[in-house]
């Protein structure tokens, strides 16, 4: 049963959740809104209209309203609820808390702790500690699955090298390793999802099937 099947959903089409024995993959193609189950999820739904920028933008001014994501964090929060599973967003999230929020709540960074909701957890947990270039500061939402104990608490500063010889030690510390991604891929690599932290949401996932049987 800890093997069961795993539908990983809003996930970049041939990405990290591509190929994986029981890992059934919804990428741009597939409407993950409309994902009816059975199987526990893994839900990356998109942060744009989330996040610090959700609204407007410092170069280009107003782009959008805060939350109107075709109803992707909600239909992936529905998912979660129903058939277990877990959320991946960024660090302050406006989906988790704010005026336009589903009142999830504040993470803590060191552990997991229950959602205002009063149905799941939620935490808060670098993916620089598992193998993103950059600290990657995310908060989980999860429901349904085993809680493991992360590696919790802020990683290391990682400076990179070129800002700090163009710029001096305290500009590149303050744009931050993730500034100097460039190129026609920077989307998808800032976006990416280290294979080590992948593999840890989708146990979580999995976990789902054990805590049924023991139901």
């Amino acid at each position: 049963m800890s093997g069961g099947k795993v539908a990983a959903l809003y996930v970049e089409t041939d990405g990290a959740y591509f190929g994986l024995t029981g890992v059934d993959p919804w990428g741009e193609a597939r409407d993950a809104r409309f994902y009816a189950g059975p199987w526990p999820v893994v839900a990356h739904p998109p942060c744009q209209r989330w996040g610090r920028y959700s609204e407007n933008h410092p170069i280009t001014g107003k782009i959008a309203i805060t939350g109107d994501d075709d109803g992707c964090f909600a239909a992936a929060l529905a998912a979660v609820r129903s058939f277990g599973g877990v959320i991946e967003h960024p660090k302050d999230s406006k989906a988790f808390v704010g005026p336009h929020s589903f009142n999830l709540g504040r993470p803590s960074p060191v552990g997991w702790t229950k959602a205002w909701d009063g149905i799941g957890w939620i935490c808060q947990v670098e993916q620089g500690h598992y193998g993103h270039f950059s600290r990657k500061a995310t908060w989980l939402y999860a429901s349904g699955v085993e809680l493991p104990s992360l590696r919790w608490g802020r990683g290391e500063q990682r400076i990179h090298p070129v800002a700090l010889a163009k710029h001096g030690y305290a500009k590149a510390r303050r744009i931050g390793v993730m500034a100097m991604v460039g190129g026609k891929d920077k989307t998808r690599i800032r976006n990416a999802t280290p294979a080590e932290f992948r593999d840890v949401l989708i146990a979580m996932a999995r976990s789902a099937y054990e805590l049924r049987r023991a139901a």
